[in-house]
């Protein structure tokens, strides 16, 4: 039997060069050296007030190569950023072996603010310059994300003034019974939990009518329509998916098609794609050229948008609700659609109505009058 050497693979301390640990031609190795040599980071230079006194700050350049590499592998939170900075040896090399904390990681993310925009906008500069964007075509989609709101502080003004009366009104009724039986000549009890329960009422009876004095006006939405406020985020939007209904918004990109380099990217508080082509073809305005083909699915069309696309000479291709029946290349798609599960599909199957043609019907000449097929047996017998 052939013998193999052993190989160890336990922890143990080893020499090593951090810099070279970010192989030439990896991405790591890219991010590196765009962010220490090519992005200006100026804008977060200005977020800190620590040239004199106070304690010195991580470098921004640091943690951006260091969020930036976990999001491109899959890592999105700040807990799992600070496991990978002291296990992954290619987080230690870009941190320098700093290991951050992962409330450090978290206030730089949520503090970033419009300093990420304008460090994308020089990164699609340098994709630019590299040649990277070929302005052929620009290809439109997007997708529906959740929020961090609630869908039950979702409403209208008019929904928001009715749930504070109902709950001015039984805080009311409960402060009345509460008193009542604080007049009886016998005590019948503390009722803490009553008097708690008086308190939220009244609590959250102010916190409405607090957001309706700070929002005077109804969101409006397409056409004239109202759009349903949300409480908690105001700027989400209840929108339906295909797993069921949500608070969030709709995240819309833009792609070019010769190496999938999203050259725009947005998110709106609407569940209507329709109202976001426009936008979004205006935010790729800097990028395109009158040859630059714009596509996108049936999502994004309607004639308000085909009308305003002819309106500014802008070449694109906007599927129709309609194209896929239209197309032969598509006049087979049936047999591909899944038939449902007969052991969960409880639904009676729904049965077709039946339309006569007109050789069915029989004329009578002497009345001048033709007769259903339906009334033909019972007209022979007579």
């Amino acid at each position: 039997m052939a013998r193999y050497k052993h190989i160890d693979t336990s922890p143990r301390f080893i020499a090593v060069d951090l810099e070279r640990q970010l192989l030439p031609g990896t991405f790591e190795h890219a991010l590196n050296h765009l962010v220490d040599h090519e992005l200006d980071l100026s804008g977060f230079d200005a977020r800190y007030r620590n040239d004199q006194t106070g304690a010195t700050a991580w470098p921004p350049a640091m943690l951006l190569k260091v969020v930036l590499f976990a999001y491109s592998q899959g890592i999105v939170s700040s807990r799992g950023i600070e496991r990978a900075g002291t296990d992954h040896i290619t987080f230690i090399a870009l941190s320098g072996d700093s290991a951050p904390h992962y409330t450090t990681i978290a206030a730089f993310v949520s503090g970033v603010g419009d300093d990420i925009a304008k460090l994308f906008a020089q990164v699609l500069y340098l994709c630019d310059r590299q040649g990277l964007i070929g302005r052929e075509m620009f290809a439109i989609d997007g997708v529906k994300l959740p929020a961090n709101a609630s869908k039950a502080k979702s409403g209208t003004r008019s929904d928001f003034e009715r749930q504070a009366a109902k709950l001015e009104a039984a805080a009311k009724h409960m402060l009345t019974r509460h008193r009542a039986n604080d007049a009886l000549p016998t005590e019948p009890g503390h009722d803490e939990k009553a008097q708690r329960r008086i308190a939220r009422l009244q609590g959250d009876a102010a916190q409405l009518r607090d957001w309706l004095a700070a929002h005077p006006e109804d969101r409006k939405g397409a056409k004239g329509s109202i759009r349903k406020s949300n409480r908690t985020d105001n700027e989400s939007a209840k929108m339906a998916t295909s797993k069921g209904v949500i608070q969030g918004y709709t995240g819309v990109a833009a792609v070019d098609d010769r190496h999938q380099i999203i050259v725009a990217a947005q998110a709106h508080g609407t569940g209507s794609e329709q109202e976001l082509l426009l936008p979004v073809i205006q935010a790729t305005e800097s990028l395109r050229t009158h040859q630059t083909l714009v596509t996108a699915d049936a999502g994004y069309h309607s004639e308000a948008n085909i009308a305003a696309l002819a309106e500014q000479q802008i070449p694109a291709l906007v599927a129709d609700t309609g194209m896929r029946k239209r197309d032969e290349r598509f006049k087979e798609q049936d047999k591909y659609k899944a038939l449902p599960d007969p052991l969960y599909d409880k639904a009676h199957p729904k049965k077709g109505a039946k339309h006569y043609r007109p050789k069915d019907f029989d004329y009578d000449p002497a009345a001048g009058t033709c007769l259903c097929p339906d009334l033909l047996p019972a007209c022979r017998t007579k």
